[in-house]
């Protein structure tokens, strides 16, 4: 026999009574819906005010690292005693069909350099053609290059000083005369914009939600609350940017996060509606029920995401805390539109929301017994140990590449082909080898005693070291106090070669001259401070996670009264994050693919594994609390954990799967864009996605549910006491156990073993 639980509106006898005693969301959505042209002329208030105010206030977005490394130390050193040296440098890199040394082309050099020397906040120009410049022409006499010294470090220089460099040297080009520039200053102005590629998988997620709901007004509302909190949360980021340090593509990632979760909140709250629509409910009853039942599980899986987010605090980075406060940011405010908005929105549409219908499409009847989950999970939970193992197989393949991960930064030689930056990049490499796009700045403090004897040695010493291809000769400033080595590597910026030169720099050379002789030698420079944050990160990932994890773990405890479900979320959910570093090592480091997406093969950024997992770990719990919320919701109507799985699956498998294709849509569209880190970004959280919602979710989930029964509920009795009640299956489900289950199962499909169904 099958039943069915009765309209949200209904007595147990059928007869219409008011709505159960809801919870604070739910009277907080029959607010909303009651006083609906308030709650959207509020919405529309605050989105217009905090434009207005964003455009008059604007943005101070800026990409910079800051720490207590030795590069840092340098740095400070440098800006205190020698401040000529202690800005960034800009390349400007020549390429001539007759030698650069003709009277032409030096002619042509030698105008421009001067040119560029009166520029504002360049400190000195250094020529190929001055005395010490010979090295800046190369073997063959067609490259050559200028070092252009800027007064302050790139985040402090007015992009406005930057730009007029690049145009002055750009200017210059000729026929036979190639210009291209290159340096930190320059990446910096001319970083590619983010674009507008999340409005790719907004228009793909319309498309899936249309399928899913086969209504135009059903697919309208979860977009349209989407694109209110992210329009919002723009200008809330570019407020941020004034306070914290923010990086230029800090508000594209917001929007990533907020779109994806957005749509996703506002759907699940649309289809609970839907359904208690379909089971006879009054449209005010409607809302109030799917906000008090859905509305508790996206509250609580948005507090989920913010907590991981938070965890990017124990990292102690400035550019992090601006990151993750814009993310978070955007995430409240498209759930405070999913609890509220929604709710308003929906009064409007009333029983209309299914106007505009498309026929044979998206039927908003609750999934029965019949429908191809129940059957799915039933066939998972038969041979539970062959689903689990073929499922844990396919991730652990996906997952192994990242025992391989290597964090570094990516330099210019990962930007595209049109880039100036990598043209000039690939100029100096030829003529002049790749370390050229990376020297190491040594900054020696000769105040403690020393002087220039010591000097000198060290950079003998540093000329001799194997992995070194050039010393620039030293340079001191006017007191004589401090000293200036620049050194060139014979490898790469972002290569594992480097990271060892400056080890071994720092470790052996630099001690063995400097020894007792009161200098202070420190090893600084672009290259050396992105060493130095590989390392910083590295040290702290373990933190991170465990942080995280552990949070996780408690408020799960907390939701669902049991130790195995906790431990087994984490688990999944670090499997789901394993696979996802897996595939961007093998197609960002490996270069897997690498043709296909438009990128470079290189290391990774040793931040973004970090603020991965923290994203991550809290977009896997969104599906974990919407699944585990309604198993639950089953198990405490039932008390039988197999029917109960069989039932929560059923209930709530389309809309995690439609839910997990839009997110995977809008993640993946950022790889289509030019910028390094967001494809990076896109692609881990698309991979993520994909793998929880389908082989962790539809197969792992029930499998593992399924081994260990009633295990799934135990908690030790005296720790049930003392645990605080957090419900996220709403009022109905709490108060009532015994009303009849949402989806019962025939007598027949019951596993053997398992109780069969009432």
């Amino acid at each position: 026999m099958t039943v069915t639980i009765p309209p949200p509106n209904a007595s147990p006898n059928g007869s219409a009574t008011p709505a159960r005693r809801s919870g604070w969301l739910g009277r907080m959505a029959a607010w909303c819906y009651d006083h609906r042209r308030r709650v959207l002329l509020a919405w529309i208030g605050l989105l217009v005010v905090a434009s207005f105010a964003s455009g008059v206030v604007g943005s101070a977005y800026q990409d910079r690292f800051t720490g207590n490394a030795e590069s840092q130390r340098a740095e400070d050193l440098l800006q205190a005693k020698f401040p000529a040296f202690a800005g960034d440098s800009a390349d400007v890199v020549v390429h001539t069909e007759r030698a650069a040394t003709s009277r032409a082309n030096k002619a042509a050099f030698t105008k421009l350099v001067d040119e560029l020397k009166d520029l504002p906040h360049v400190a000195t120009v250094r020529s190929p053609f001055e005395k010490g410049g010979q090295g800046q022409i190369s073997s063959d006499g067609h490259i050559a290059y200028a070092e252009v010294q800027f007064d302050e470090q790139t985040q402090d220089l007015p992009k406005a000083a930057i730009r007029r460099v690049i145009d002055m040297s750009e200017s210059a080009r000729a026929s036979g005369f190639q210009v291209e520039l290159g340096g930190q200053p320059v990446e910096y102005v001319l970083a590619p914009s983010p674009g507008s590629t999340e409005f790719v998988g907004v228009a793909a997620a319309i498309v899936i939600l249309l399928l899913a709901f086969g209504s135009a007004i059903a697919m309208g509302l979860p977009i349209v609350t989407a694109l209110f909190g992210i329009g919002i949360s723009y200008a809330v980021v570019a407020f941020l940017s004034h306070g914290l340090v923010v990086p230029t593509f800090g508000p594209a990632l917001a929007a990533m996060i907020g779109i994806g979760v957005g749509i996703d909140y506002a759907l699940f709250i649309v289809t609970r509606y839907r359904q208690a629509l379909g089971d006879g409910a009054e449209p005010r009853v409607a809302v109030v029920h799917a906000v008090d039942t859905s509305g508790r599980a996206v509250l609580f899986a948005g507090g989920t995401v913010v907590i991981s987010l938070l965890g990017m605090m124990l990292l102690g980075v400035s550019f992090v805390y601006g990151l993750a406060f814009g993310t978070i940011a955007a995430v409240l405010l498209v759930l405070a539109g999913s609890l509220t908005l929604l709710p308003a929105m929906l009064g409007f549409a009333g029983r209309a929301i299914d106007r505009f219908h498309v026929p044979r499409i998206g039927s908003a009847a609750t999934p029965g017994p019949h429908s191809f989950w129940y059957r799915w999970s039933r066939v998972v939970q038969r041979r539970p140990v062959v689903s689990g193992i073929g499922a844990l197989a396919v991730i652990v393949v996906l997952a192994l590449p990242v025992f391989s991960m290597r964090l570094l930064f990516t330099d210019a030689g990962n930007d595209p082909s049109n880039f100036t930056t990598r043209r000039a990049y690939d100029l100096l490499a030829e003529g002049f080898g790749r370390g050229a796009n990376g020297p190491l700045v040594v900054a020696v403090d000769l105040s403690g005693g020393g002087g220039r004897g010591v000097v000198d040695d060290l950079a003998t010493a540093i000329g001799s070291t194997p992995d070194v291809a050039a010393v620039v000769p030293p340079r001191l400033n006017d007191s004589g106090d401090t000293a200036v080595i620049v050194a060139i590597p014979k490898s790469s910026p972002q290569a594992e070669a480097t990271k060892t030169l400056v080890d071994d720099l720092r470790g052996n050379v630099i001690p063995s001259v400097v020894g007792n002789s009161g200098a202070r030698a420190l090893v600084g420079g672009v290259t050396a401070a992105g060493v130095d944050a590989a390392q910083y990160f590295s040290e702290r990932l373990v933190w991170v996670i465990g942080g995280v994890v552990l949070l996780s773990f408690v408020l799960l405890m907390v939701v669902f009264r049991s130790i195995a479900i906790p431990v087994k979320a984490a688990v999944m959910n670090m499997l789901s994050i394993g696979a996802a570093y897996g595939v961007i090592v093998a197609v960002f480091q490996w270069g897997w693919l690498g043709s296909l997406l438009g990128v470079q093969k290189g290391p990774i950024d040793p931040w973004i594994p970090l603020f991965l997992f923290t994203i991550l770990f809290g977009l896997s719990m969104d599906y974990e609390v919407f699944l585990l919320s309604r198993i639950r919701e089953q198990w405490l109507r039932t008390g039988h954990n197999a029917t109960a799985v069989a039932d929560g699956l059923a209930l709530t498998a389309r809309v995690i799967t439609a839910a997990a294709a839009i997110m995977f849509c809008v993640f993946a569209s950022f790889v289509i864009g030019d910028v390094r880190v967001l494809k990076v970004f896109g692609l881990g959280l698309a991979v993520a996605v994909l793998v929880d919602a389908t082989i962790v979710r539809m197969v792992l989930v029930p499998a593992t549910m399924e081994l260990l029964g009633k295990a799934n509920w135990w908690i030790p009795a005296a720790l049930d006491r003392v645990l605080p009640r957090v419900h996220v299956e709403g009022h109905d489900a709490v108060e009532a156990p015994d009303q009849p289950q949402a989806v019962a199962a025939p007598a027949t499909a019951a596993v053997p073993g398992s109780p069969r169904p009432v």
